[in-house]
């Protein structure tokens, strides 16, 4: 047994913030008790204590939406570095896209990632591609992958540009009650992808990514699921007006979520001045308007989770030019803090609310067993200081492209447990 003792605990299921002793046995939370009371038991009786004055803890935050690059392209990352970035930055459960070589668009593998999954010590789940061979032609076999374990689907990194092929994907997937994810970027109005189109993209010279190519897909795609009454997910939002589409979606009653990663709702297209390539990343980086319409959008329930979209790069990728470098960064061991320093300090979320689109909230997306603190619930915990400060220059990750190398983060993780054992410490 191990016993979590006198720590605050927060459970965004019940929406219950108070301290407590929890009681671990056996992959699950056997009890919560009150504080220092060591459930009734002597020390001895325990296997390991975590002493949890002045820290907080949580349901192990869940991403669906990473990139572990496995198979084909692990010299980025692979699935064990992978999940060793998201313990240390307290994730238990990751849904890994399709995008790798070959593509996840076949059951053998899909069963690859799923076993090495198994071998890391977390939770490593997988969404299968939509279409084969990410051509936007042809469906998947989403029945026969869903039985074979995939969480759900997406093409995510090829936009999806054939409506009758989409409309035709959510009816399949209202069938299997699953859920599609969908990078929202009509290629046809952009010219440069990863840099926003505006003040900083017309300085350098380039005319980048607008706003229009996000909002027309996520516009038509509100709408199909609206018709289809299939549950999507609008991956890593990043204009406003594609939160007003989804906030008017939601009103109609589609079942459409969204998600938003911690770099947009952090930084503005003006990062890509000061860091260059480490600022690339698809959809772009936008104006503060924007980033103070995503704000509102987690405050108002209109974005339900916030996904890292991890990224890997090596650095020689990176080191190209702006238009040349691959986009995308690394996430996973920076998000929580971001959530704290961006949401929390400012009063836009309570620390409660931050842990509802963090873990509770992406658990219900791909309807998971996780998410809650409640006697019963798997043991799968994330132990922080919400105070605590460190530097973001050592990483777990193979990769290390990220605009926020060298920040001063607030909020550390001191430890993960996923199934009732400690996959990292502090």
């Amino acid at each position: 047994m191990i016993l979590i003792k006198g720590s605050r605990v927060l459970d965004p299921a019940g929406k219950t913030d108070s301290r407590a002793d929890l009681v671990i046995e056996d992959g699950i939370i056997r009890e919560i008790c009150p504080p220092d009371t060591l459930g009734g038991r002597t020390e001895a009786e325990y296997e390991q204590i975590i002493d949890g004055t002045g820290l907080v803890t949580a349901p192990g935050l869940v991403d669906v939406h990473v990139h572990f690059r496995d198979p084909g392209l692990t010299y980025k990352e692979d699935i064990h570095t992978g999940a060793a970035a998201a313990a240390k930055g307290g994730f238990t459960t990751v849904v890994c896209m399709a995008n790798t070589k070959p593509l996840v668009d076949n059951e053998e593998t899909l069963r690859y990632v799923l076993e090495e999954g198994k071998k890391t010590g977390i939770h490593v789940l997988s969404c299968a591609a939509v279409s084969k061979g990410f051509k936007g032609e042809e469906l998947t076999d989403m029945e026969g992958l869903l039985a074979a374990g995939a969480a759900g689907f997406t093409d995510d990194g090829i936009p999806l540009m054939d409506g009758p092929f989409v409309l035709k994907a959510m009816e399949e997937a209202a069938r299997l009650d699953t859920v599609i994810s969908f990078h929202e970027e009509d290629k046809s109005f952009i010219r440069e992808n990863g840099i926003n189109h505006g003040a900083v993209s017309d300085q350098l010279g380039i005319y980048g990514s607008p706003s229009l190519a996000e909002d027309s897909l996520v516009a038509r795609d509100c709408m199909i699921a609206l018709e289809t009454g299939a549950r999507i997910d609008v991956q890593h939002i990043s204009s406003g007006y594609s939160v007003e589409l989804v906030r008017l979606a939601k009103k109609l009653g589609a079942d459409v979520w969204a998600e938003v990663t911690p770099h947009h709702f952090t930084l503005t297209e003006e990062a890509v001045l000061e860091h260059g390539t480490l600022a690339k990343m698809n959809p772009p980086l936008r104006t503060e308007l924007d980033r103070q319409m995503l704000i509102a959008g987690l405050k108002d329930g209109t974005i339900d989770l916030i996904a890292t979209d991890h990224a890997p790069h090596s650095k020689e990728e990176k080191d190209k030019p702006l238009t040349e470098a691959p986009s995308g960064i690394i996430g996973l061991e920076t998000a929580l803090s971001l959530g704290i320093e961006q949401l929390v300090k400012p009063g836009h979320l309570s620390l409660l609310e931050l842990m509802e689109k963090m873990s509770l909230n992406p658990a219900r997306l791909y309807k998971l067993d996780c998410g809650r603190i409640c006697e019963g619930a798997p043991a799968d915990l994330v132990i922080f200081d919400e105070n605590e400060t460190w530097t973001a220059d050592q990483f777990a990750s193979k990769a290390s492209n990220t605009p926020f190398w060298g920040w001063t983060m607030t909020g550390k993780v001191k430890y993960t447990i996923c199934e009732g054992k400690v996959v990292y410490q502090d």
